[in-house]
């Protein structure tokens, strides 16, 4: 076999292997990830290369002839994290070959996510292969790859069932909310940071009947055109601690190094609204909001895995789903590995 074949790797640091104490130091902004990117792809020892970079994985996708690259990638993704190599070992995963398909295309089909079945990942997984192709990053292997993935996922996710029921953090936030407040009407929410999840959870509460969404986020246009979206408001980012007693519900899910909402902060607050709960979605990496806030009371605090463990809670029940939807997804992967090994083949009987 080809040492083409023989090179396709993943590097992986998710949900699986670690805690979100962890993930938190394993995050990458997206300008990092991109330059992380760069760095690897100018090696030579480097064919091919693509970061996935989510709230819940760092990934580094690509080929090489070294049989010593595993040992650079994790070198170049610590110290573009600035953590140690105990660190990342203690909490990472390695795929190569067949495996690192069927890995790919689980993750693509949301067989690999923190949630099971979610379908966010899909739109990430092709954002950030996207991004490599235009930076030339990509070639032969993992544009096939990556497209195959994305076919393996739409048909594991037509042929069965593994998206029924609450397969998203909105939906879940939904639900929660309103076991909390009984109905949403009247809930007030704000909305700190612009980010995806952030964004959709919002979206899922409008859906309820929700009428009053204020947005902050670092840049005030960012904010606004947010809030337009969604038929709300838009504040500067250093007023949101002053207006947080007008608020029920706060997503928080911005790009800030640590806290931008402290127990202090919450517990005042709390004084001003006495007997009205705060329902608080921290859904940022590394998270926005203080774990301790927990332990006042009238304040209710979700992040990723707490949302997470609630909408796997019958994960049991779509178990049969999901093994159903895990064949399909190792047809298509042996599939792509002998139309690969046969290509390689070819090319190489070409040459001699």
């Amino acid at each position: 076999m080809s040492e083409v074949l023989q090179s396709l790797f993943v590097l992986g640091c998710t949900h699986h292997q670690a805690p979100l104490e962890v993930r938190e130091r394993m995050a990458l902004t997206p300008e990092n990830a991109a330059a992380l990117r760069q760095e690897l792809h100018a090696l030579d020892d480097i064919h091919e290369c693509i970061v996935v970079n989510t709230c819940n994985r760092v990934e580094v996708y690509g080929l090489s002839a070294t049989p010593t690259v595993e040992a650079t990638v994790r070198d170049y993704l610590c110290a573009r994290n600035g953590v140690s190599r105990e660190l990342l070992d203690a909490h990472s995963s390695w795929h190569t070959n067949l495996d690192a398909l069927q890995h790919a295309f689980e993750v693509s089909s949301g067989l690999d996510s923190q949630i099971v079945g979610e379908t966010d990942i899909l739109g990430q997984m092709k954002n950030a292969y996207a991004d490599a192709r235009a930076a030339n990053c990509t070639g032969i292997v993992l544009n096939r790859l990556f497209e195959k993935s994305f076919q393996a996922a739409k048909a594991a996710r037509t042929q069965t069932g593994i998206t029924r029921g609450q397969v998203s953090i909105g939906n879940v936030a939904v639900d929660l909310a309103n076991r909390i407040f009984g109905h949403l009407r009247d809930s007030r929410v704000l909305l700190i940071g612009s980010g995806d999840v952030a964004e959709k959870t919002a979206q899922s509460l409008k859906s309820r009947g929700v009428a009053d969404i204020t947005v902050a986020s670092r840049t005030y246009e960012n904010s606004h055109t947010l809030a337009h979206s969604l038929g709300g408001a838009a504040i500067e980012l250093s007023d949101f601690a002053a207006q947080l007693k007008r608020f029920d519900i706060v997503i928080s899910s911005t790009a800030a190094p640590g806290l931008i909402l402290d127990r202090d902060t919450l517990a005042a607050a709390l004084k001003q609204r006495p007997d009205r709960p705060f329902f608080l979605i921290d859904v940022a990496l590394p998270r926005d909001i203080d774990s301790t806030v927990n332990k006042l009371e009238n304040a209710y605090l979700y992040n990723l895995d707490d949302l997470s463990n609630i909408a796997n809670e019958n994960l049991e029940q779509r178990k049969a789903e999901i093994d159903r939807a895990r064949t399909i997804l190792k047809s298509h992967a042996w599939n792509l590995w002998l139309q690969l090994r046969r290509r390689t083949l070819m090319a190489t009987r070409l040459e001699s």
